[in-house]
């Protein structure tokens, strides 16, 4: 369907309306059902375990509203069909139901739906299972039980999950040294809330490990956890902090988040779809902020944790490409500092499934090198490798938001066959706004962060 002219600045107003870039970022970020039933858990009394009051009762009343006509919680594709990350999601929101026994009916068609759809969910991938859901899942079906809950699987979805805690102790029984070292992939002890007793961190292990916020690895789910676990007042701080930010609208996986890749993420959105022209004084207020941060840091002040490469990288290749394309003079240095560290690189190219959205992201940022510039040339050959390697072996296993997902792939590889210069830009607009699940914008511990779908939803819909 055509718009008119007087359509599209309608849906442009109504757009700048609901993304105003100087309201709160986090407004742009979908919430983790997964984390905030968890936070709706916590008792109002510490003391008091089994005390009949939430010390949150807003996370609770975001549960009981935020349920889907299928049932299910948490994020869907792009059709609207639920993923795996509804699986741990919908149990967590069941389990805080049950234990402050409230929204009967809301936890029946949570376990109505597990029952229906867990073995086609499960069954899709194959025992090629995400190394964070090998963990969550099994913890939230042991929690289930001892809150009281009726599972009652079937035959073949009990072998299934056999499948699933078998490879959770080959995870657990593999990564000890996880309690103390990071990794690709987040510490074992962020998944404190699903972790069985045998690898129960002790308190004072927990407390060794707290960050300076108070918070469990930024991890609202593991730190509401270590709170019922140790009473501790900075834990209890940090939680108040992130419903006070947040709580209204459900919490994000991850707290703090880095507002300016937030806002990256977003202008970066905008042009993709087609709208820059649009939003140009927001889009350049951005980059006007991020480039005071990029003319301040040197690339010796970039995270030397091979754990916060990918978040650090999504944000410089974003930055790097966007800052170029509006006329900034940015070094190569801010986007190919990783170069220079063989550990990174080595973590790359051992963990390349994780890395591949980072590295497609660093591949497109290469697009606007200028000739000589041999850093970035090195940054687009390694990138490229990368991302041959993961297409050659099918999409992702590990990051799964992507994991099955023709549309990645098919990005990958129209990537690497067909130069930026030679596509039609109206084309690659249409095809992002189809493919709206790449909304990613860097991996958490149970799922992607995204953006909230609806703008995206809406610009499709019109068209």
């Amino acid at each position: 369907m055509e718009l008119s002219k007087d359509s599209i600045e309608a849906l442009v107003k109504m757009m700048k309306k609901e993304m105003l870039l100087d309201i709160d970022p986090y407004s742009f970020v979908s919430p983790s059902a997964y984390d905030t039933a968890w936070l709706a858990m916590v008792p109002a009394d510490s003391n008091q375990p089994c005390s009949m009051e939430p010390m949150f009762r807003v996370c609770l009343d975001w549960v009981l509203k935020n349920q889907t006509q299928e049932g299910f919680w948490g994020e869907c594709d792009a059709h609207g069909n639920p993923t795996l990350e509804s699986l741990p999601a919908t149990l967590a929101s069941v389990i805080a139901l049950k234990k402050w026994n409230v929204g009967k009916e809301n936890a029946e068609k949570g376990l109505a739906f597990i029952r229906a759809n867990a073995e086609y969910l499960l069954a899709g991938h194959q025992n090629q299972f995400p190394r964070w859901f090998a963990i969550v899942f099994p913890g939230m079906i042991e929690l289930a039980r001892k809150t009281g809950l009726d599972l009652d699987f079937t035959h073949h979805l009990k072998g299934l999950l056999m499948d699933i805690f078998f490879e959770r102790e080959q995870i657990l029984e593999s990564s000890d040294k996880e309690l103390a070292a990071g990794g690709a992939y987040p510490s074992l002890l962020s998944y404190l809330e699903v972790l069985p007793s045998l690898y129960a961190a002790n308190e004072q292990e927990i407390m060794k490990n707290l960050s300076g916020d108070g918070s469990l690895f930024q991890s609202p789910s593991a730190t509401a956890c270590a709170f019922m676990a140790t009473g501790n007042k900075d834990c209890l701080a940090y939680l108040q902090s992130l419903i006070e930010k947040c709580g209204n609208n459900g919490v994000p996986p991850t707290y703090p988040m880095d507002e300016e890749l937030i806002k990256l993420g977003l202008a970066n959105q905008l042009e993709r779809l087609g709208l820059a022209e649009h939003f140009t004084q927001q889009i350049e207020e951005i980059l006007t902020q991020v480039y005071q941060t990029y003319t301040k840091e040197s690339s010796s002040e970039k995270s030397n944790s091979v754990a916060s490469v990918a978040t650090q990288l999504q944000k410089d290749s974003l930055a790097f490409r966007l800052l170029r394309m509006h006329g900034y003079n940015i070094s190569p240095r801010s986007l190919c500092w990783f170069l220079n560290d063989d550990e990174i690189v080595d973590h790359i190219e051992k963990n390349q499934e994780f890395f591949s959205s980072v590295m497609l992201n660093v591949y497109r940022a290469t697009d606007v090198m200028f000739s000589g510039e041999y850093e970035l040339e090195e940054a687009r050959s390694f990138s490229r490798k990368v991302l041959e390697k993961v297409v050659s072996k099918g999409t992702g296993s590990d990051n799964d938001v992507f994991t099955k997902s023709s549309a990645f792939q098919r990005m990958m590889e129209e990537e690497l066959s067909l130069p930026w210069v030679a596509r039609l830009d109206h084309l690659d607009h249409r095809a992002w706004i189809e493919q709206n699940e790449m909304n990613a914008l860097w991996p958490g511990k149970t799922c992607f962060h995204r953006y909230k779908y609806s703008a995206i939803a809406t610009v499709r819909d019109r068209l």
